[in-house]
């Protein structure tokens, strides 16, 4: 399976609320997720592990 780029559109308590780039919903554990994700953070799920990626990389 190919990387896959997901956008936070929200985060409830616990966990994140995000699309990937082809419209897939996805529920993450906030604890999963790399240091300084928030609403709006671009992320990449790529050989089981997130990336945070910085403005301007997807």
């Amino acid at each position: 399976m190919g990387p896959v780029y997901y956008t936070v559109d929200s985060i409830n308590g616990d966990y994140a609320y995000m699309t990937s780039d082809s419209g897939v919903e996805n529920q993450v554990a906030m604890f999963l997720l790399p240091e300084g994700t928030d609403m709006g953070s671009r992320l990449l799920w790529e050989n089981f592990q997130w990336t945070l990626l910085e403005e301007g990389c997807a």
